[in-house]
This record gives C-alpha cells, sequence and structure tokens, in this order.
C-alpha cells in the first residue's frame, strides 16, 4: 500500500507510518487546518486589546469616572471583556484584563485597576 503525503500528494518513502515528506508540508497542513479557529481567536485578541487600551487610556490613575459615550465613541466594545467580577453587593464588574468597568447610572461608567491580577 503507498502512502501519500497529506499536504502535495507526493508519494512516501520509508516509515510505513509516515504522513508527510517534509517539516514544510507538515506545517502548511496544521496551518491550513487551524486558520479558521486562528482567525476568530485572533480576531476576539484584537477587540480585547482596542477594549484594554481605551480603558488605560481613559483611567490613567487607577480610578475614574467616564461617560458610556466617551467609550463608544473611542469604539470600545461591550460584548467583549474577559472576566466578571460580583461584588458583596451583587454590582457587576466587568474586567478587559487588569481593566474594569461597572455602570453608575445616568450614563457613567466607573473605572477601576485591578492590580493583583
Amino acid at each position: 500500500m503507498d502512502n501519500f503525503c497529506l499536504d502535495c500528494g507526493t508519494k512516501l518513502m520509508g516509515r510505513v507510518d509516515k504522513k508527510f515528506c517534509n517539516d514544510q508540508c507538515r506545517n502548511n497542513y496544521h496551518n491550513k487546518e487551524n486558520r479558521e479557529d486562528s482567525a476568530l481567536i485572533r480576531n476576539v485578541n484584537a477587540i480585547l486589546k482596542k477594549n484594554r487600551n481605551i480603558l488605560r487610556d481613559l483611567n490613567p490613575v487607577g480610578k475614574a469616572k467616564v461617560k458610556k459615550q466617551d467609550m463608544i465613541s473611542k469604539g470600545f466594545n461591550f460584548k467583549y471583556f474577559s472576566n466578571i467580577y460580583k461584588t458583596k453587593d451583587n454590582r457587576m464588574y466587568y474586567f478587559v484584563y487588569e481593566h474594569g468597568y461597572t455602570d453608575i447610572g445616568n450614563d457613567y461608567f466607573a473605572l477601576v485597576i485591578n492590580n493583583e491580577i
């Protein structure tokens, strides 16, 4: 039984369980397999990075109060965050890595930094 490279289709010589003719074909094959997942992860990471940078720029001293519209105008996407922290009084803080925010009403958000991460 002849085996052929899973990437380029070249007839394989050597071990019977060999799947690729060389490292380049092996890398190409696995890159093609992971391309869709990698693109999704890359896009989500780009949004998280942008959100983090916006929070960092709006909160240079560690605590700040900002208008929701200021965040939106800079391109902040409220659908993406890395974790949620719920306080004892049931206030929800949404964090993008170490930078967090919570709705304090009247279209204002309190921004905080958690340096313990």
